[in-house]
């Protein structure tokens, strides 16, 4: 389409008007395109509505992509997690469809870009390696890359949704285990030890950690819209909207925390001139890069230094996690046994299915929200990763098929993250669903049972994972493990468990003791089924007879039933067999308590030894 689409088009479809819309307002900047990223002001992977630009333009429902608009043609980029998912939800003739990291933006806006021309782009919501990443590329082409003022897509959207009003909490340290003036303290001593004066915190999950506060301002992450300056003398400055802070935040923060305006952030940034700051390029936009140089502040590209203290869980974070993940284990469980009743009858819907879920969550009174959107996905739609069930894509869950559940809550002492695949009856899996199911099962083992030295990352465990199907001829295109945070992002880096080829970030740090991962090997065949089995893990020091060294191995966190229906028990070895008895049987010591009745007398079934 172009930007002649007349709106009374009868023909016109509401994202094929959108998309026009944009085109003529980037015509009337004399932009000769621009680029719209899922993000926000802090680089978040979960947004606010008033952030979801790319969703309300493209109808892209998943977490991850970014959309390229040029006068005649456009662009949606997503990985393989989406493959299936743009498809179903992207007109494929207002845009074309781009896997990554196979293709990037950058290259194929210098394929695509008109010569000379000017592509737009938001300095807020874009870090500093992407800019100088698409700067290069279209610099061949004597393109440029052009920063604007106000979002183009935010001049066409009538009725964007105001950022959420609602006040900041109090995180309180029987929960969070540690002040936050010890932590302040940590970090003023790291700015020292490098001779820095500031630095800048602006990833929400870590001003939450750092200050000891949560919110409600992003669905599914508990987490304030604010940012923070930290200085070498243990103080701190939060720029929030003056609606968010109460009388109780105040006291909380006490005097060592200056609360001001999220207006008077851009100030206080320029007020930094001739100082040497620190600023995360992974998770600072470039406007805070422009803001301070513009200044002539010293920018110094360092890690956030809350990142690494806020992965490596305390005892209290600790002891937290096991809590909600029991809690959560036994609402797992009693959906699990509703889900094996019900589903067979043919009654039941994705959209039925996790509203029960919810709802079983939700009797505990410690829960705020779930972690995430819950993947609840029949047959099909199963081999899509990270679909999202709607009123418009909702089916029946089929007798006689693969249904896939992916689900998780915001407890106020943990986050959990949990998947099942389960064979709704009341026949019998086909051989390839057990040998596909089997096969994800053995990789789940094998990280799970995994002892390795100090020193090892993430890219150097995936292979574990993949090994039994790579053997098979088949593979997945997703992570295999994703950090989780405390009572905040049920993604958090920098730990990661994937395939280290393509740059992916954090499969190249370190596992240090207190990380949580996830352990989620899966098997898709598109149009048919998916399979994952996932679990948390959190590293953990290992002693081994006559070891050289420090080593660690993984605690198993989660805690509910693997369906033994899909297993094909002549695939597994003895010791394989041996992990599965023993999984279920803490399952059934830790659950049972928690269940009477039929739940229980179902539980003791579904743990019953292979």
């Amino acid at each position: 389409m172009t930007d002649t689409l007349a709106p009374e088009c009868p023909a016109a479809t509401t994202h094929e008007l959108r998309l026009a819309a944009l085109r003529t307002e980037l015509k009337a900047r004399g932009l000769d395109g621009f680029v719209i990223p899922i993000s926000d002001e802090h680089m978040s992977e979960y947004v606010g509505g008033y952030a979801q630009r790319l969703g309300w333009l493209t109808g892209f429902g998943g977490s991850a992509g970014t959309a390229a608009v040029l006068a005649e043609k456009a662009a949606m980029f997503v990985d393989g997690r989406y493959t299936l998912q743009v498809r179903e939800q992207v007109d494929g003739r207002l845009y074309e469809y781009q896997s990554v990291p196979a293709t990037s933006v950058a290259e194929w806006l210098a394929a695509n870009a008109p010569a000379g021309g000017k592509i737009g782009f938001d300095p807020w919501l874009h870090g500093k390696p992407w800019v100088d990443a698409v700067k290069h590329a279209l610099r061949g082409k004597g393109a440029s890359l052009e920063p604007v003022e106000g979002n183009p897509v935010d001049a066409v959207w009538a009725d964007q949704p105001a950022p959420s009003p609602a006040v900041a909490l109090v995180h309180p340290a029987d929960l969070a285990g540690q002040s936050s003036e010890a932590k302040r303290s940590a970090v003023a001593e790291w700015l020292t030890a490098r001779g820095l004066d500031a630095a800048v915190i602006s990833a929400l999950d870590s001003v939450a950690w750092l200050l000891n506060i949560r919110g409600s301002d992003v669905d599914r992450t508990p987490v304030a819209l604010s940012f923070v300056l930290a200085h070498t003398d243990g103080t701190a400055e939060l720029f929030i909207a003056e609606e968010k802070v109460t009388p109780e935040l105040r006291a909380h923060l006490g005097n060592a925390v200056t609360i001001r305006p999220r207006e008077a952030f851009v100030p206080q940034l320029q007020a930094l001139a001739g100082k040497k700051v620190a600023v995360d390029p992974e998770r600072t936009v470039q406007a805070v890069f422009g803001v301070l140089e513009g200044a002539g502040a010293s920018v110094i590209e360092l890690t956030d230094p809350t990142i690494l203290p806020k992965a490596q869980k305390n005892p209290v974070e600790q002891a937290g996690q096991r809590a909600a993940q029991a809690r959560d284990g036994a609402a797992i469980a009693r959906f699990l046994h509703w889900l094996s009743v019900e589903a067979p009858k043919g009654g039941e819907t994705e959209l039925s299915a996790a509203a029960k879920l919810q709802a079983l969550r939700a009797e505990s009174p410690l829960l705020r929200d779930l972690s995430f959107d819950t993947i609840s996905a029949a047959g099909p739609h199963a081999a899509s990763p990270h679909y999202r069930v709607d009123e418009e894509s909702n089916i029946p869950i089929a007798p006689n098929s693969i249904y896939l559940v992916d689900s998780g809550g915001q407890y106020l002492d943990g986050t959990t993250d949990i998947t099942r695949t389960v064979w709704v009856g009341p026949g019998e899996p086909t051989a390839e669903h057990k040998d596909r199911f089997t096969r994800v099962l053995k990789g789940h083992i094998a990280l799970a049972r995994a002892v390795f030295p100090r020193g090892t990352v993430g890219g150097q465990l995936d292979i574990l994972a993949r090994h039994a199907l790579w053997q098979a001829g088949v593979d997945y295109a997703h992570g295999t493990g994703h950090g989780v945070g405390s009572f905040l992002s049920v993604h958090e880096g920098p730990q990661r468990i994937a395939k280290p080829a393509g740059g992916q970030a954090g499969t190249n740090q370190e596992l240090l003791p207190g990380m949580i991962l996830s352990n989620e090997p899966g098997y898709y065949k598109a149009g048919d089924y998916g399979i994952r089995i996932e679990n948390l893990v959190l590293v953990e020091p290992r002693e081994i007879a006559g070891q050289e060294g420090e080593y660690f191995g993984f605690e198993n966190l989660t805690w509910a039933p693997i369906d033994s229906t899909l297993v094909d028990r002549g695939l597994l070895t003895a010791d394989e067999i041996a992990w599965w008895n023993d999984y279920h049987a803490r399952v059934g010591a830790i659950l049972s308590p928690q269940l009477e009745g039929a739940d229980l007398a179902w539980l003791k079934a579904a743990c019953a030894p292979l």
